[in-house]
């Protein structure tokens, strides 16, 4: 009995070692597409922006008044087309809209644009 034994835990040796193989070098593996969010802020505040996805917030980072910056959505937010929103914190203000829901795919550019009426 102790051959059929032996055989099994050959077998499960021999699938293991032929799904660990050598890691390939860094740099040969297939890049992402970063996902980026282009915010045009023309208010005259700096805002912090986060991205609302389900119930989870996560600040992405702030914008200038009246500047053009580009943010990074991070890939643990986007799994192919992924519904989210935004959230954009004035300083000094009270006011925190959040904008309409929109679908977002990896490595695409959303552009978000913050009015000037915003104080």
């Amino acid at each position: 009995m102790r051959t059929p034994i032996r055989l099994a835990v050959m077998a499960a040796f021999t699938l293991a070692a032929a799904f660990c193989g050598p890691t390939p070098p860094p740099g040969t593996s297939e890049p992402t597409e970063e996902t980026i969010l282009v915010v045009e802020n023309q208010s005259t505040l700096q805002v912090t922006v986060y991205v609302l996805r389900d119930s989870q917030r996560q600040r992405l980072g702030t914008a200038g008044a009246l500047t053009t910056t580009r943010l990074r959505i991070p890939d643990t937010l986007i799994f192919g087309p992924t519904s989210l929103r935004f959230e954009v914190d004035p300083l000094g203000s009270r006011q925190t809209p959040i904008s309409e829901q929109i679908t977002v795919v990896p490595g695409e550019e959303v552009v978000l644009r913050i009015p000037s009426t915003i104080r």
